[in-house]
């Protein structure tokens, strides 16, 4: 893996540790995983959960906001 694909999967793997422990303050992944999952896996989990936004109230969804490409 070269380091531009480790920053890439780095940065997926904290967005999906966000989308996942919103409003707590512990870590719910553990690092190790960017050893195994490649980032179109990594991409994938972070779409399913901003597709789930619909059943989140109105604040919750613009904290999500941050996290959809541009």
């Amino acid at each position: 893996m070269n380091e531009t694909e480790e920053i890439t999967k780095e940065k997926l793997l904290a967005d999906i540790e966000k989308l996942i422990s919103y409003g707590r303050e512990e870590s719910t992944i553990n690092p190790t995983l960017l050893a195994y999952l490649t980032i179109e896996e990594l991409e994938g989990i972070k779409a399913r959960l901003l597709s789930r936004v619909d059943t989140l109230s109105d604040d919750d969804k613009v904290w999500l906001e941050q996290f959809r490409k541009e």
